[in-house]
């Protein structure tokens, strides 16, 4: 079979890789520790489900406009209004199934051949693969973890050429669980304005943050709301991964082009899902609340867990769900590290490389599981590190 070149662009491996042995030893009745989930172990809040359910047996299952609702427009626009203290209209929002087609209908409307996207490394794989596989090149922006895994100012403006058409942000990141600050935010944005360019700011994680008084996003700040794609969903927040609803917020321009790519693809996200999203943004927000502080709790487990082991450090992540912690105990390579502990510890992780060539040397470590599977897997990583 031969497939378009642009195929070759398409990454992910190292967490395919991964799944897949995780599901191959399940099957064969292995009890697997699930430190690699990127999803809350919680259940999606009781006046969602109600309300999907209600829906569904109104007869919303029919199309809706390739844009989304109204109603779920008007709840996104109003919430991204009070929260990143921007106006933001119902006809700038773009709902989607889940927040990954967003991400992909911005960069296909935004970029392409000879085009660059800086995008920080590590990261989460689909940013980059997504520029390549659009005819665009991606361009690392490296993370460190003595700077706490943030832009470093300075190599930005390396960088950045005149070819730089887009810069992708994600903050609180996956897999770092880093928080760009306002200072971070300033300095891209000044680029971003000098060079012409544009904004990609994943924000899905931006409900769940500790130890920061507020999120701050780059859209809030001066003239950038005119050159920023702020991508946010329901999936982390309200425990909706399988709802599968995103939306982004962006220029009216803008909006009216990806309008086009969601009719000619997807035609529109499903139905009553979109009325339960509304429900999720507009009804009571005890619950996420709650999961918040829930993983606050977790993440001070596993991070002091992770650096009570020897040849073992972790930074304290201001958001998400994910410690990314180095591993100084072995010279593996993280991805042979990685399987060694699901298949001798039967942990499963994912090797810092699956997240770019600057992750190489850590591991992701999820934290929205129980804290029964936080300490089960703490001993055997333990252990496993030991007989190394």
């Amino acid at each position: 079979m031969k497939l378009a070149d642009r195929m070759a662009f398409l990454g992910g491996d190292g967490m395919g890789n991964m799944l897949q042995q995780v599901v191959q030893l399940k099957a064969a009745g292995k009890k697997v520790i699930p430190l690699h989930a990127g999803e809350p172990d919680f259940d999606t809040p009781g006046l969602i489900v109600e309300s999907a359910i209600q829906a569904l047996r109104n007869g919303e299952t029919h199309y809706v406009p390739a844009a989304g609702t109204a109603a779920l427009r008007k709840a996104i626009a109003e919430h991204i209004s009070e929260s990143r203290h921007v106006d933001v209209a119902p006809d700038q929002v773009i709902v989607a199934p889940g927040a990954k087609p967003m991400i992909y209908f911005a960069i296909l409307a935004l970029c392409g051949p000879g085009d660059e996207v800086l995008c920080p490394n590590p990261a989460y794989p689909f940013y980059a693969s997504i520029s390549n596989f659009v005819g665009a090149k991606a361009v690392s922006m490296p993370l460190t973890m003595d700077t706490g895994f943030r832009f470093n100012a300075e190599l930005l403006a390396q960088l950045v050429t005149d070819r730089t058409r887009l810069i992708v942000l994600n903050s609180p990141s996956n897999p770092t669980g880093s928080i760009l600050q306002r200072s971070d935010l300033e300095a891209v944005a000044d680029i971003a304005q000098r060079y012409d360019a544009f904004i990609l700011s994943d924000e899905i994680y931006s409900r769940i943050v500790y130890d920061i008084e507020k999120f701050e996003s780059i859209v809030s700040l001066p003239g950038m709301t005119e050159r920023t794609v702020l991508v946010d969903g329901h999936s982390k927040t309200y425990a909706m991964t399988g709802w599968r609803l995103g939306y982004g917020v962006m220029p009216r321009a803008l909006a009216a082009q990806i309008t086009k790519i969601a009719l000619n693809t997807i035609s529109c996200s499903a139905t009553f899902t979109q009325t339960a999203g509304a429900q999720a943004i507009t009804g009571p927000q005890d619950d996420v609340t709650r999961m918040v502080a829930r993983f606050r709790q977790r993440r001070d487990r596993i991070v002091d867990g992770l650096n009570s082991i020897p040849g073992v450090r972790c930074l304290r992540p201001d958001g998400a769900f994910y410690a990314f912690a180095k591993i100084e105990a072995t010279d593996m390579p993280s991805q042979a590290l990685s399987e060694y502990l699901l298949s001798h510890a039967g942990v499963a992780t994912y090797p810092g490389s699956a997240f770019g060539e600057y992750g190489e040397g850590f591991l992701r470590l999820s934290f929205a599981c129980s804290e029964s599977d936080i300490d089960e897997g703490l001993v055997r990583i333990r252990e496993a590190l030991a007989k190394l």
